[in-house]
């Protein structure tokens, strides 16, 4: 499941099957579809009209065939933080499921039929996603009643059946180890039924199912070690200032993430009497650069302590960026009976300045 070019290349650079491979996105350029053409992607999920008229003109021009499934958005609005909600109306993925004025607009309908009449083009299927870290199936069993409404629409009026539907993910990974893990079946075995239900009172034949379920896989296999820098005690509240910070995860200024952490020296030391709030912050130039809000079960920390973040497998590294200037860590693979492996290693400051480059007016 890839997302960009860079996403792509690297796991085609990995030796992944390029007929593993699906390409999402809602902005696919020209030379990113050309790729993926190229490199013979088993599934290219379709945004938009735009997009698809582009890959069609590409087929085309290239000479060959995309198989492609289109990605709808079923007018779910999840409960989630609304930055990881997909699913409703008027979000900035999928097509919506009804036409819009008619026959005009971005609009399920006029897509299918636009992807039926190209050469070029294998339309296999539908994809919808409704949002992330959800922890109850009601959202995605309701998005599958409304999708299997719609397949039955468009083989009615158009005479097109789905063969293959991705029911997406978000399926909530542990954000922290005192919340319990969610079973995987808790989501796929409601949403199946659903399916099951809905194809079985609609006359249809049911398609191959296909799940997206990788946060729920990685998010617990990361753990992030910062060193604290200070800890400074205010009258309401103690900040334990780290090494890193949302430079190398975003996710709790973006969309309120949570996390808890130990002392990598002694993780099952009691909790200290801070006598107020305990702040974990980061080290930006950010009053928003926090890793927890309230860490009062930690126990004393000094500066040189290092702390253990849990749950960080998942868009934590993926999204660092170089803010302030700040150097990525490094990603150490370890495992029971195996010595660390060093798999990317740390960025240094000449790093950093790769690719800057001065004009000669400038002194360059």
């Amino acid at each position: 499941d890839v997302v960009s070019p860079g996403e792509l290349h690297t796991a085609l650079r990995a030796g992944f099957p390029a007929a593993r491979i699906e390409v999402h996105g809602n902005a696919k350029g020209e030379e990113e579809l050309a790729a993926a053409l190229s490199a013979g992607v088993g599934r290219i999920v379709v945004d938009g009209l735009s997009e698809l008229e582009l890959l069609g003109e590409l087929t085309g021009r290239m000479g060959l065939r995309a198989t492609i499934l289109l990605r709808v958005a079923p007018g779910v609005d999840a409960h989630t933080h609304a930055y990881i909600a997909t699913g409703r109306t008027g979000s900035k993925f999928g097509l919506p499921i009804e036409s819009v004025n008619g026959d005009e607009g971005d609009s399920l309908p006029r897509a299918a039929r636009i992807a039926m009449a190209c050469p070029g083009l294998d339309l296999r299927g539908l994809h919808f996603h409704v949002g992330s870290q959800l922890f109850d199936p009601e959202d995605h069993v309701r998005s599958v009643a409304r999708v299997v409404e719609v397949m039955a629409s468009l083989k009615k009026d158009l005479g097109f059946e789905v063969r293959d539907l991705n029911l997406g993910g978000g399926f909530g990974a542990q954000e922290r180890p005192s919340t319990p893990h969610v079973p995987l079946a808790l989501f796929t075995d409601a949403m199946m039924e659903a399916l099951e239900r809905g194809c079985a009172a609609h006359g249809l034949t049911r398609p191959s199912v296909c799940i997206e379920p990788g946060r729920w896989i990685v998010s617990e296999a990361g753990i992030t070690i910062y060193r604290v820098e200070t800890v400074k005690v205010l009258p309401d509240v103690t900040y334990v200032a780290v090494d890193g910070g949302m430079a190398d995860n975003p996710r709790h200024p973006l969309y309120d993430a949570l996390y808890e952490a130990a002392v990598v020296e002694d993780p099952d030391a009691p909790p200290a009497d801070w006598g107020g709030r305990v702040c974990v912050a980061g080290r930006c130039c950010e009053s928003g650069d926090v890793l927890i809000e309230d860490a009062r079960p930690l126990p004393r920390v000094g500066r040189g302590d290092l702390l253990a973040l849990f749950n960080t497998g998942a868009y934590t590294f993926s999204m660092a960026s170089g803010y302030n200037r700040l150097c990525r860590p490094a990603v150490v693979l370890v495992g029971r009976g195996r010595p660390p492996e060093l798999i990317v290693e740390r960025q240094t400051l000449d790093d950093l300045l790769r690719g800057d480059l001065i004009p000669p007016r400038l002194g360059g």
